[in-house]
């Protein structure tokens, strides 16, 4: 559809069973993987799972109204930049209105014309693409490459609430440059941005596909663990440490490069909220920092934590 062989997805929301033949029928050639629902709940639980480029939601749902499911999408921030269009066979002007105040891209009355809807479809897919390119770019790291702060923030707060609604473990580990401001001092800016394209290079070597991997910022960095204890946590923080360590720089083959790592889970925490979780995680760094570097601190259990300490360190 827009020139590429990748395929979108589309959940089509409708109880009846001929409107999914239909569509599936005169959308078959426009590179599309569709989905189908015949109730709300059924819908949202397969947005939640498949996250798809677009929807294709009736308002006349037998549990629940299609405006009342669309309000539902917005309020979950899993779902909630879903681009959803209205087909239905309503032709109340209100119902347009309310249907784009509610975030609808679109609305589409039955009977349709194929070939207006398949131009609609097309339409807002190319709209969501350009949408979703333009935000990713946004919580890119220019620099590494690696998702940026702004990106940690969106996701450590929907991990969390993820974690917490179904008891799952969730751990962050931290990472910081040692000595990086001498580093660069010594050996020049040029050198300093090569080692921290490394060091994004090493950690996205041994991250699992599941993590999350962030420049925090200047020189520290950040990895999300879904569904893993302090106790891994901790044992990936120190496969990251033993490789930047172990590193060879053709540059300058006596420099040594190290860094400091913190570890902290869900499981530490008496208070489980991304704050929480960052500043735990910020303060075993500074730990490990403070006592000598290029090792590992976990977090010790949050009453013992100054949840306030400095996140400014030397380098």
């Amino acid at each position: 559809m827009t020139g590429n062989n990748e395929r979108s997805r589309v959940l089509i929301v409708d109880d009846s069973v001929d409107i999914h033949r239909l569509l599936k029928i005169r959308l078959r050639d426009q590179n599309l993987d569709i989905i189908t629902a015949s109730t709300a709940a059924e819908g949202l639980r397969l947005a939640r799972q498949v996250l798809p480029d677009l929807v294709l939601l009736d308002i006349d749902l037998p549990d629940k109204s299609g405006f009342e499911m669309l309000g539902e999408i917005k309020a979950d921030p899993a779902t909630h930049d879903l681009a959803v269009i209205f087909v239905s066979g309503s032709v109340d002007s209100q119902d347009k209105v309310r249907g784009f105040d509610l975030g609808a891209v679109d609305y589409v009355t039955k009977p349709f014309d194929m070939a207006e809807l398949r131009a609609r479809v097309r339409s807002a897919l190319r709209t969501q693409r350009l949408v979703r390119m333009l935000a990713q770019r946004a919580h890119l790291d220019g620099l590494t490459g690696l998702w940026n702060r702004a990106h940690l923030d969106v996701r450590l707060s929907e991990c969390v609430d993820a974690a917490r609604r179904h008891g799952r473990h969730l751990s962050l580990v931290m990472a910081d440059i040692d000595h990086f401001k001498q580093l660069n001092d010594t050996y020049g800016h040029p050198f300093g941005d090569h080692v921290l394209q490394e060091m994004a290079n090493m950690l996205e070597e041994i991250a699992r596909s599941e993590d999350i991997v962030c420049r925090y910022g200047g020189e520290e960095f950040a990895v999300i663990l879904c569904e893993t204890d302090h106790v891994e946590a901790t044992k990936v923080a120190q496969r990251f440490r033993s490789r930047i360590e172990g590193a060879i720089w053709q540059e300058h083959e006596r420099l040594r490069v190290t860094a400091s790592f913190g570890v902290s889970s869900l499981s530490l925490l008496t208070i489980k909220s991304p704050e929480a979780l960052l500043n735990s995680t910020d303060t075993a760094l500074y730990e490990a920092k403070r006592t000598g570097r290029n090792h590992v601190v976990v977090a010790a259990p949050q009453e013992k934590v100054h949840l306030n300490a400095p996140h400014s360190r030397s380098a």
